[in-house]
């Protein structure tokens, strides 16, 4: 499917099969327009006659250049045909874990999904190390033949159970040596106890680190306040400083959320590159009228907002002070294969999340969810829900008929389960919202690749 959009007085065209990506002149621009009018088709010679009289003799060159363009498979590429037994060649295997470290946390954020940490149940746990080890044994028996494990050290906020989180990276290690398993380890942190000593182990241990700052502080501490209802911007910005000074190239991601509090949020990406240059800024799901909700009005600013972001990024890269924005990097030639694009993140097939109580979910998006609990990893033997886990095999791109004729499948891999359920009360379907977002920051990214 060829995508045609303007960007910034820039035409592009982009197909989502081949995944080459034309800038185009007015001539260009206009005689594919009629192809994809004529459903991809060299248009008939009527239209021919009439692209003519409007853009005069050039045109039957330019069909020329786009038939061979077309023959070579870099435009109107046929769509992907892809099998569940290609999918899933030696069956599923979970191969991805979110390990709940701790249900509680050190901050009171307004828009926390887990509910300030306790994901809804009243209770603030603590994940103890039999039960840590217990959920890293199974990700290692489940994962069968396959080598390379990922594991979320995640919360609430996880250094509140520092000393555990230092027990299981050494479980972690061990158990990989005997095993042959590759466990790369991953922490999401508020970073209100984060200090030197912490930050040398996470650096030494830790192949990825997700620090959480909304940006200018008057934005950060509207939404994430501490537990007695003061801002924690003071506390957390200058640990994230340090932390990144010795972080050196290793791979972290400053991660903030905007709000409809903020929809200036380019101010905000701009705020965190003064601190590190590996960014991210997402829009905050939320139900409909707490207030700071994401809402359809708000969809023209956010766009405009994207767009002066792209604009920023590309003057910051010309200025020789560039930073990298996780929604805007897109690699055209090796992305992430026709297999990973279909299949999205594998929720509840090739990932799952462990609660402090051992119970398996789907991912940290459905803990609390009761009717999505998949197992428990202190079940002799363990043995996930199959009724559960049914539903999650049909979360492919070819299955949703919204995503089906639609030019960036392959990028948001037919959506966030979770947020569908959320939004239309299953799981496959999509949240238009996210859509709509979605779409306009591909374009962003296309428009930095020209």
């Amino acid at each position: 499917m060829v995508h045609l959009f303007n960007f910034q007085n820039d035409t592009l065209a982009f197909d989502s099969e081949s995944g080459a990506l034309h800038k185009l002149d007015e001539l260009s621009a206009a005689v594919i327009q009629s192809y994809i009018e004529h459903e991809g088709q060299r248009p008939g010679e009527l239209a021919i006659q009439q692209l003519e009289t409007s853009l005069g003799p050039d045109v039957r060159e330019c069909l020329s250049d786009i038939d061979e363009l077309i023959a070579r498979g870099d435009l109107f590429a046929g769509a992907k045909t892809i099998t569940p037994d290609q999918l899933y060649p030696d069956q599923p295997r979970i191969k991805s874990m979110c390990l709940h470290i701790c249900h509680d946390c050190n901050l009171r954020c307004e828009y926390c999904f887990a509910s300030t940490g306790d994901f809804g149940t009243g209770h603030r746990t603590l994940l103890d190390l039999a039960t840590g080890r217990k959920a890293i044994d199974f990700l290692i028996e489940a994962s069968g033949p396959r080598k390379n494990l990922d594991i979320d050290f995640f919360g609430g906020e996880p250094l509140l159970n520092w000393p555990v989180v230092v027990d299981l990276v050494d479980y972690c290690e061990k158990r990989g040596t005997e095993t042959g398993k590759i466990l790369r380890l991953t922490m999401t942190t508020n970073g209100v106890l984060l200090d030197e000593e912490k930050s040398l182990f996470i650096n030494q241990h830790f192949k990825n680190v997700v620090l959480s700052l909304d940006g200018r502080p008057e934005v950060h501490d509207r939404m994430r306040p501490d537990a007695g209802g003061k801002g924690s911007y003071q506390r957390i910005a200058p640990h994230f400083k340090d932390f990144i000074e010795l972080r050196g190239d290793r791979e972290y991601y400053l991660r903030g959320t905007f709000t409809r509090h903020n929809l200036d949020f380019t101010g905000d990406v701009l705020h965190l590159a003064s601190i590190g240059n590996q960014l991210s800024m997402e829009p905050v799901v939320a139900p409909e009228g707490v207030g700071y909700e994401i809402r359809p009005e708000d969809l023209p600013v956010i766009e405009a907002e994207y767009e002066k972001l792209a604009i920023e990024i590309r003057t910051a890269r010309e200025t020789g002070q560039p930073f990298n924005f996780f929604h805007f990097m897109l690699d055209l030639s090796h992305g992430p294969c026709a297999f990973k694009r279909i299949k999205g993140c594998g929720v509840g097939i090739e990932y799952i999340a462990v609660t402090p109580e051992g119970d398996i979910y789907p991912c940290h998006q459905f803990v609390g969810e009761t009717e999505y609990k998949m197992g428990n990893v202190h079940d002799q033997p363990i043995q996930i829900d199959p009724e559960v886990q049914k539903p999650f095999f049909s979360l492919l791109v070819p299955d949703k008929p919204e995503c089906s004729q639609c030019w960036a499948k392959y990028f948001c891999s037919g959506g966030c389960a979770a947020n569908s359920l959320h939004v239309n009360g299953h799981i496959n379907g999509v949240d238009p919202i996210s859509c709509q977002l979605q779409k306009k920051r591909l374009e962003c990214a296309l428009w930095l690749k020209t």
